[in-house]
């Protein structure tokens, strides 16, 4: 009988050897796939392999280790390599994952594109970036999407999968089972939206954020943390959406199905908040300005004008929050309970961590 090893589904390539390349090469080896990561520098490569080689280690010691597989089979399944032509060779998937760079990544799928033939899902890491320009004038552009990880993906399932205006449905439900099959958790959107659905929720926090620290001061700071993690997080670490709250705590409020499944990523950043949470996902907060100002700023200029929440809309979401949770008093009751009770387990599991 084959090893689990020896009878792996496929090969994967991930190409860049940061963070969040390092943690898709997890992940796709916890499934039994064969990685190839690649960097243009091999020090990189080199450097990429002993960390995943200490985390891993560490994972399985503390009975966190992801799949089914040990961590030195998991590792067995990583390779490191520096010509990308021979990352991508026998590749049913490719993950991008180079900065946050339009003219890189674009310059990389121009790469890719003429070294992949029509079986190969080419997928972007990108934050931000529209699919529309990233993918612009590729021969292979109906096998192209962005599939938006949380940082780092290896701890937070939520993946955005964001096609092309000329992605083939087939790419996208391909990649949403691979997702799937990895222990993600994926969301489509049906086209692509500036700052995609997660980012633009985040931006919205994050703005509001730095205008209160603005008009209010320094001090401010200190005293969102617990406005986050005392309250609004609290709720969201709960998987509760942020419409939810909204019909369940006034009757006759429109709702709507969340956009995100808040569940799969506030918690623990429920705790930080959107500052800490920033300065985290970089090497500080000047290096996370640095690198996503310019997306931010872009993002919340399309944000439009204050909605007038009625009329069509209200409508809309409320008869889609209905199918969840229908308006009588019986079922908001109970789903009040079965929020309460999901609150009072989350505020026991608070007090038992460190601050």
């Amino acid at each position: 009988m084959a090893s689990p090893v020896s009878s792996a589904p496929g090969g994967v390539a991930v190409v860049g050897s940061g963070l969040i390349g390092r943690s898709w090469a997890m992940l796709f080896a916890s499934a039994g796939f064969r990685v190839k990561l690649f960097d243009i520098e091999p020090r990189q490569v080199t450097d990429a392999l002993v960390s995943l080689r200490k985390e891993m280690k560490m994972l399985e010691m503390s009975g966190y280790l992801k799949g089914e597989l040990g961590a030195e089979e998991q590792l067995s399944l990583i390779s490191g390599c520096s010509d990308l032509r021979e990352a991508v060779e026998g590749a049913l998937h490719v993950q991008e994952c180079v900065p946050e760079n339009l003219e890189m990544k674009r310059k990389l799928f121009a790469q890719l594109d003429k070294i992949t033939d029509d079986h190969v899902v080419l997928s972007s890491s990108s934050s931000c970036l529209l699919p529309s320009k990233l993918f612009a004038g590729l021969a292979h552009v109906k096998q192209c999407l962005v599939a938006h990880p949380v940082n780092p993906p290896y701890y937070v399932p939520l993946v955005e999968l964001v096609p092309h205006p000329e992605t083939a449905p087939a790419t996208v439900d391909r990649t949403y089972a691979l997702m799937r099959r990895v222990g993600q958790s994926p969301v489509r959107l049906l086209r692509e939206v500036d700052g995609f659905a997660l980012n633009r929720l985040q931006y919205a926090v994050i703005a509001e954020a730095w205008r209160l620290v603005e008009v209010c001061g320094w001090r401010c700071c200190q005293e969102l943390r617990p406005c986050w993690h005392q309250g609004q997080g609290a709720q969201a670490a709960g998987g509760i959406g942020c419409w939810q709250r909204t019909r369940q705590d006034i009757p006759g409020v429109p709702g709507v199905e969340q956009v995100v499944t808040t569940r799969s990523w506030a918690f623990p950043k429920e705790r930080m908040g959107p500052l800490e949470t920033m300065h985290l996902n970089a090497e500080g907060m000047l290096s996370y300005c640095d690198r996503y100002s310019e997306g931010m700023k872009r993002v919340l200029k399309t944000f439009g004008p204050i909605p007038e929440f009625s009329g069509a809309t209200a409508e809309k979401v409320h008869q889609a929050m209905c199918v969840k949770v229908p308006d009588d008093a019986e079922h908001l009751a109970a789903r009040r309970a079965w929020r309460d009770g999901c609150l009072m387990r989350l505020a026991q599991l608070k007090h038992q961590l460190p601050q």
